[in-house]
């Protein structure tokens, strides 16, 4: 309500005899409470048309997804994504072909979730042609229409019915029965689901900061394995107890531990997220120092090591542990090259990892003096 840009580009629809709404993630999260941050805008103008009007206002239109009716409007502040009404005229569980529509209620019928279907005018007034706003109330996910209707049309709905109960705060408690028996009998779409689709959802699901029971949910409805492959549960419930003191929300430190039975990674990650989650797994099954990976490679990676093999050994992470994390996050190795000046070459380094493991040893105290007395001593 309060966005200058969207209010500026619902009145120049509406000035030019069009109708146009707030609709999906921000209408449902207003209503909840809730962090309200992408605004989507969806309209009986045609894309076109929404080109022409945002330029004549001064804005910037740039046709990000203009064949599937979506136009990004850049004005002051976070952009706007402003989408023509639409209706699915083919799918086969992954894409979609769609045509215009021209009215509010047919948009919402090809839409996931009811309460991903409540639009909003400029002035706040709702629109629910589905029965959304029920669920708000009910704190409840039902998808629009019939489920097995809605999971056919993209499978990846399965997976976004269990991060929306997560991610807004409904719990497994609060997946509608009749989603839940659909999605049990049609999980195995899932493989019709790109990986990287899959990985997104995923680890915003992960990201939540109490994702447990509706990963419980998961695996009994038979999703988690269909996704992942070998999971353990109470070694990833053991580690967000131990994580909840100790560290923000890690999604990438969490899939890690989740898939600790596993051979592989199923999912497809950064090259530094599948770097960080390979030395987490590997490190989490030995006994190197905690205090020297804060040092090599930061908090984060020592401290989800740390979290780690407390979960794998049910145990607690000390005093002693946190400290010497600490002191190694920032450790700075007090010997340089030039304070080596006699040596060249591969005898300069391999002098430098002496001295540097010595100091590590010492828990970080040994000083400069101290270090090269003893490589004197040595030579």
């Amino acid at each position: 309500m309060k966005n200058a840009t969207a209010q500026a580009l619902l009145s120049a629809l509406e000035a030019a005899g069009f109708k146009g709404y707030f609709v999906g993630g921000c209408v449902r999260n207003a209503l909840l409470g809730l962090p309200v941050t992408d605004l989507d805008i969806a309209t009986n103008a045609r894309p076109e048309t929404v080109l022409e009007l945002a330029r004549s206002i001064g804005f910037k239109p740039v046709p990000t997804g203009i064949d599937h009716g979506t136009v990004t409007v850049v004005g002051k502040g976070e952009p706007l994504e402003v989408t023509t009404f639409r209706k699915d005229v083919e799918t086969d569980g992954r894409h979609a072909v769609i045509a215009f529509a021209d009215t509010l209620e047919v948009d919402a019928a090809r839409r996931d979730f009811r309460m991903n279907a409540i639009y909003a005018d400029a002035r706040g007034v709702l629109h629910d042609p589905t029965g959304g706003l029920e669920d708000i109330q009910a704190r409840r996910l039902v998808f629009v229409g019939r489920p097995e209707a809605r999971i056919r049309e993209d499978y990846l709905r399965i997976i976004r019915l269990y991060r929306f109960a997560a991610q807004l705060g409904f719990g497994a408690c609060g997946i509608d029965a009749h989603a839940a028996r659909a999605v049990r009998r049609l999980s195995y779409g899932l493989g019709h689901v790109s990986t990287e689709r899959k990985t997104a959802e995923l680890l915003k699901l992960l990201a939540v900061v109490c994702p447990m029971d509706v990963l419980k949910a998961m695996a009994s409805d038979g999703v988690l394995a269909r996704v992942l492959g070998l999971v353990d549960l109470p070694l990833l419930e053991r580690y967000l107890g131990k994580e909840k003191d100790l560290l923000s929300p890690d999604a990438i430190a969490r899939l890690t531990v989740l898939l600790m039975p596993s051979e592989a990674l199923p999912l497809r990650l950064s090259k530094k997220d599948q770097r960080f989650a390979e030395q987490l797994r590997s490190a989490a099954r030995d006994d190197s120092s905690l205090g020297e990976l804060a040092y090599r490679h930061g908090k984060r990676l020592a401290m989800s090591v740390g979290a780690a093999r407390a979960a794998l050994l049910e145990a607690d992470m000390t005093r002693e542990d946190l400290a010497l994390i600490a002191k190694g996050e920032c450790a700075v190795f007090p010997v340089a090259a030039k304070d080596l000046a006699p040596h060249r070459g591969k005898a300069l380094g391999m002098a430098l990892a002496r001295l540097e493991r010595r100091w590590i040893e010492s828990g970080f105290e040994l000083g400069k003096g101290a270090l090269l007395s003893g490589l004197s001593d040595e030579e």
